[in-house]
């Protein structure tokens, strides 16, 4: 694929400021992509960039489009969550700077054969990683109420039971096994989009995604591990796109940062904890009115940024529970 039609990285500007890249810095792009932030990193200071990605198709076109950097860039195969180890071993294993942008890649969207969109028909996959299980296995086999709570949970789909009744009777029939059938069934029991309005199928796209790439756990072991990785002055940057994973970046940096609300006076009590982050700003970062007039993608992105301190890192049993929003 052309470099000319691969996505627009989102808040590139506000990216590279917030990073601020020198002369021998090590960054991770902990999901490369189409390389759009490791290009502008490498191309803004003498740095080195580990880009990270666990889509084979991703690590194919960084392996032919970053030739030109040479050992300025090296590409790592795996998923975010395992960044200490990939970077183990490594000159990035004490990063300066570690940048995530989250959730799907626009060109796995234009993918048809990828089975992340209901805009154009495809095989019901959305496997990043293109191993595991697919969402048409989740589709056909997860029980009507489990599949129910997926689609609440991960696409705040408030019609979530009306839709998987819908599902549960349609797979008596025939199996779901394109991105047509499902947009479909879930259109048939949904009022129809109005103008300007997200065509009814989104969430439950959207939850199926999230729940087949396990993203909400990934994005929680990967916060946690860029605190570890990061020393005294390094920066984490991370930019979101809808609200649960916004509310998990903004949870992980508030008790970092400690902003959290006091624990109750019923619980025991604890020991205080040092501030592993100071926020840069403390509210998100929003995309610029031109760029979302040009780029409609990036209309949802908040980028929340933390400059690590010297405190150690957090329990990381406590930290998961946190950002889950368990008690």
């Amino acid at each position: 694929m052309e470099m000319g039609r691969l996505h627009q990285p989102v808040m590139l500007p506000q990216i590279i400021d917030a990073l601020s890249p020198s002369d021998g810095d090590h960054i991770i792009d902990a999901t490369f992509g189409n390389g759009g932030y490791s290009r502008a990193i490498l191309n803004e200071a003498d740095c080195f960039v580990a880009g990270i990605d666990k889509d084979p198709d991703a690590v194919l076109r960084a392996n032919i489009q970053m030739q030109e950097f040479g050992n300025k860039f090296k590409i790592l195969e795996g998923s975010f969550s395992t960044i200490e180890a990939l970077s183990a071993n490594t000159r990035f294993s004490s990063p300066n700077a570690i940048v995530f942008d989250l959730g799907v890649c626009s060109t796995q969207l234009d993918q048809a054969e990828r089975g992340f969109s209901f805009k154009s028909d495809g095989p019901l996959d959305m496997r990043m990683s293109k191993e595991g299980e697919t969402a048409a296995d989740v589709v056909n086999s997860m029980s009507e109420k489990e599949l129910a709570d997926i689609i609440y949970a991960y696409g705040d789909e408030r019609a979530s039971r009306r839709i998987a009744r819908a599902i549960n009777a349609k797979r008596e029939e025939t199996p779901f096994v394109r991105t047509s059938q499902l947009a479909q069934i879930i259109r048939s029991v949904l009022p129809r989009a109005k103008k300007g309005q997200s065509d009814p199928a989104t969430r439950t796209f959207q939850a199926l995604r999230i729940y087949v790439n396990n993203e909400i756990n990934e994005l929680c072991e990967a916060l946690l591990a860029s605190e570890r990785l990061l020393g005294e002055g390094g920066i984490l940057a991370v930019v979101s796109f809808h609200s649960l994973e916004d509310r998990i970046v903004k949870r992980f940096f508030s008790q970092r940062a400690g902003f959290n609300a006091q624990p109750s006076r019923h619980q025991p009590m604890q020991a205080q904890i040092q501030p592993s982050f100071k926020l840069l700003p403390r509210k998100p970062i929003l995309p610029e009115e031109s760029e979302v007039a040009e780029n409609p993608r990036s209309r949802s992105a908040k980028l929340r940024v933390g400059v690590r301190t010297s405190a150690a890192a957090h329990s990381n049993q406590d930290a998961l529970k946190m950002m889950m929003g368990r008690d």
